[in-house]
């Protein structure tokens, strides 16, 4: 049974960047077989939320940084 993480993620108020992220972002957390896994944006869309399960911090991290919106 892995830990319980949430990452917290922020959309900075460029439009062009935005547009061509966020359908990689939304596959990328998708298509990844997390336990647990739930998440969502923010009602203004200015960023979200992802809870998901992962053995440790580092491959929660490991995770998390590959995301396509992370910077």
């Amino acid at each position: 049974m892995g830990k319980r993480f949430a990452y917290f993620y922020f959309m900075k108020s460029e439009p062009e960047r935005i547009k061509s992220v966020v359908s990689q972002h939304i596959g990328y957390w998708n298509n990844k077989p997390l336990a647990k896994y739930s998440g969502g944006p923010f009602s203004d869309r200015s960023g979200g939320l992802i809870t998901f399960e992962a053995d440790s911090i580092e491959a929660a991290t490991e995770i998390t940084e590959q995301d396509p919106n992370y910077l």
